[in-house]
């Protein structure tokens, strides 16, 4: 099992926010439709120490007065089955790049610009209704990759599915050897995301929605 630390009081907002806002699909309908996940390479920059605030607010390191710099996005989604059914207590793990086009790990070329005050890397536990949620910052391009966002899957101590999303419209995506892996239309489309501008935000925030499918039911 892994010990993923409780959110502070300041942080609940998170996920009230997020799914308050958010219309999810009604459980097993379209199943039909749904197109697997495709899995996606890791990357040498899982980071190396994990930071000691790993909740789901990448923007705020602890209880630090100042905020990451970026664009603030509120990603969500759900971690289903191939049935289209929901898969509660998975644990969701995202990293990426700063506004700078910097990872936390410590061999990253560009670590020296890091963005001290952005988290990097975060952890959600789903929901019964397989729902999860971080507040993080749009990612950036960097030099060989448009701009993602790594997600790992685990549950009961077993990996399930690494992959990556990537913003829909992005030039770069058509450049990055990575995204154009994925040859079938359909799975290409299964992992780009729109980053949408929320309505009437007074400073300009985006939701991006990421439904994960596996091929699978992972055992409870």
């Amino acid at each position: 099992m892994y010990d993923v630390p409780a959110s502070s009081n300041r942080r609940l907002f998170l996920g009230a926010m997020a799914f308050g806002a958010a219309a999810f699909t009604t459980r097993g309908v379209f199943a039909e439709e749904l197109v697997l996940t495709p899995k996606q390479t890791e990357g040498p920059f899982y980071p190396d120490h994990l930071p000691l605030d790993t909740d789901n607010d990448l923007l705020i390191v602890n209880d630090a007065i100042t905020p990451a710099v970026g664009e603030v996005t509120y990603l969500t989604g759900r971690i289903l089955d191939a049935k289209g059914d929901p898969i509660k207590n998975a644990l969701v793990e995202i990293w990426q790049v700063d506004n700078e086009g910097a990872y936390i790990h410590s061999k990253d070329p560009n670590h020296a610009k890091h963005d001290k005050n952005f988290q990097g890397f975060g952890r959600f536990l789903t929901s019964s209704t397989g729902e999860y949620s971080f507040r993080t910052v749009k990612p950036v391009p960097y030099p060989g990759r448009t701009p993602h966002i790594h997600f790992k899957l685990r549950k009961g101590g077993k990996d399930l599915l690494t992959t990556q999303c990537y913003v829909k419209g992005h030039p770069g995506n058509e450049r990055d050897g990575i995204y154009r892996s994925l040859r079938d239309p359909k799975l290409s489309d299964a992992v780009t995301v729109d980053f949408a501008p929320i309505p009437n935000s007074r400073i300009g925030e985006l939701a991006a929605k990421f439904d994960i499918v596996l091929g699978f039911t992972p055992e409870a």
